[in-house]
């Protein structure tokens, strides 16, 4: 069987991408062709280019000091951190590969802001394009690439299915990271994550030195979120109902959903936990490809 893999936005949440995908190569079944926003353009380019193994070390291999060392903050307005380092960490995790090159067809969809346009990246370097795709706005700096300022491509589209139609694949397989909440869900096999809670540490402590950036410093009467935490949540909030309408107008063969609250979008440093979560998941939610591509 030869599947189109389509995944989805959702920050941490999108390192159970890597377990689906061991699950998939477990049972032989080939993915012919790519399509992620934000992280899941991360995964899938990894996947693509033949690095998913790398991506999985390095994943497994950070912790909250790794993470804030990839921060290099921004002093503008349009954004926290600028993304130099992480693109220069991408470049050397992926290689300096050009898309077109890949082995396999892959699409990084980011979000043109000032045209408020869906764009999807399918020839130039992968680093750049998955760069630009993973931009979450207010957090990241928009990414300037083809005379765009590009953001994360959640923003619009969290799970973009319509760039592997046309391929040459018996099914779609759609990963969304906008599934029911563990609160709602019978079986939870991670821990209770983020419902809402505060962030890591790390992030509010590089926050408290910026905080005139976002005017952290005014009373309100409600719970005590930071500036970031209401962002992360409304952001959450709007990417997760764009992405049950898009797989309401575009569904596919196949549909695997990880709750959205199973971790928090910055918390990184639980990669090999989520990677295991996105293993078991697809176990039991694409069980029956299996018995399809027996058949």
């Amino acid at each position: 069987m030869r599947i189109a893999l389509v995944l989805g936005s959702g920050g941490a949440r999108g390192l159970a991408h890597i377990g689906v995908i061991r699950w998939l190569e477990e049972q032989n079944i080939e993915i012919g062709a790519v399509s992620g926003a934000s992280i899941g353009a991360l995964v899938g380019g990894a996947y693509a280019a033949g690095r998913l193994d790398q991506l999985e070390a390095w994943g497994k291999d950070l912790d909250k000091l790794a993470l804030l060392k990839l921060l290099d903050i921004s002093w503008q307005k349009n954004g926290l951190v600028k993304g130099r380092k992480l693109l220069k960490t991408l470049k050397k995790l992926l290689g300096d590969v050009q898309i077109e090159d890949l082995p396999i067809a892959y699409t990084a969809v980011a979000t043109d802001i000032e045209q408020q346009k869906e764009i999807w990246l399918r020839k130039g370097g992968l680093a750049p394009a998955i760069r630009a795709s993973i931009s979450l706005p207010l957090f990241f700096t928009p990414y300037a690439l083809n005379r765009k300022a590009l953001v994360d491509g959640g923003v619009l589209n969290p799970v973009p299915i319509a760039p592997v139609f046309g391929e040459s694949c018996d099914r779609i397989v759609a990963v969304s990271l906008s599934g029911e909440s563990q609160s709602q869900a019978r079986h939870h096999p991670v821990e209770e994550a983020a419902k809402p809670k505060k962030q890591e540490d790390w992030v509010s402590a590089i926050y408290s030195k910026v905080r005139g950036f976002f005017n952290a410093g005014d009373q309100t009467a409600g719970p005590e979120w930071g500036p970031y935490e209401i962002a992360d949540l409304a952001f959450d909030s709007m990417q997760n109902t764009i992405a049950r309408q898009k797989l309401a107008a575009y569904p596919p063969d196949d549909k695997l959903e990880i709750a959205s609250d199973v971790c928090g979008m910055l918390e990184f440093d639980r990669a090999e936990e989520m990677i295991h979560y996105g293993y078991e998941q697809a176990a039991h939610q694409l069980a029956h490809l299996v018995d399809q591509a027996n058949a």
